[in-house]
C-alpha cells in the first residue's frame, strides 16, 4: 500500500508501503488529513492490543471463555523501540482469536522499559477503554464457569429488553470482559 499524505503547498507520495516519518510529512498540524481518507479507510479491526503482568494468567483467562491460541512471541530491537516511542523494549505477546477466525486480541507482557500501573479497579464509566464484549452461545454456562474459577463480576447478569443476556467481569489486570448472549 502507498501513502500520501498531503502538505501545504505540496503532496508527499509513493512511499512504498511505509508511512512518512515525522520529517517527510511536516507536523500533524500542518497535514491535510482530509485529502487522504478514502485512501487510508479502515478496512476492519485488527486487533486489540492488551498490556498485562501475568501473560501466562491472562491467556489461560481468555481461553477459557473460548478464545483460541495463535501465535506467540518475543519483540525487541530499535523497530520495536521506534513504533512505541520506547527505548529498550523487550516484551512476550500472545495471540488470541475468536473461533470464526474474525478479531485477535494481541496480549503483550513488557519485560523493559519497567511499566506504570493503572487502576485494575477502575470503574465502567472511566475515561478509555474501559472494555471487551464477546458474544457467547449459553451466558449461564459461562457465567457459572467463571463464578467457579473465581471470577470477580462487575455487576449483575441482567436481560436488556429482548435482545441480549449481559453482564460484566473482571479479567486479567482489570479488564472489564462484557459477555453477551443474543435472545431468540
Amino acid at each position: 500500500m502507498n501513502y500520501e499524505i498531503a502538505l501545504p503547498g505540496r503532496v508527499q507520495a509513493n512511499l512504498k508501503g511505509r508511512m512518512p516519518s515525522a520529517r517527510e510529512a511536516g507536523s500533524r498540524r500542518r497535514c491535510d488529513l482530509n485529502a487522504t481518507i478514502e485512501q487510508m479507510a479502515i478496512q476492519r479491526l485488527e486487533h486489540i492490543g492488551i498490556v498485562v503482568d501475568d501473560l501466562a494468567a491472562a491467556v489461560e483467562f481468555f481461553v477459557e471463555l473460548g478464545l483460541e491460541t495463535g501465535g506467540k512471541g518475543q519483540v525487541e530491537g530499535h523497530w520495536v523501540d521506534r513504533i512505541v516511542a520506547l527505548e529498550g523494549v523487550r516484551a512476550e505477546l500472545a495471540m488470541l482469536r475468536a473461533p470464526n477466525g474474525h478479531g485477535e486480541i494481541e496480549l503483550v507482557k513488557f519485560h523493559s522499559p519497567p511499566t506504570q500501573t493503572g487502576d485494575p479497579h477502575a470503574p465502567a464509566n472511566a475515561p478509555g477503554l474501559r472494555h471487551l464484549a464477546f458474544l457467547v452461545d449459553d451466558i449461564q454456562v459461562v457465567v457459572a464457569g467463571l463464578r467457579a474459577r473465581g471470577t470477580e463480576f462487575v455487576g449483575e447478569l441482567v436481560r436488556y429488553e429482548d435482545s441480549y443476556w449481559l453482564c460484566y467481569v473482571r479479567g486479567p489486570e482489570g479488564i472489564i470482559v462484557e459477555l453477551a448472549e443474543k435472545i431468540g
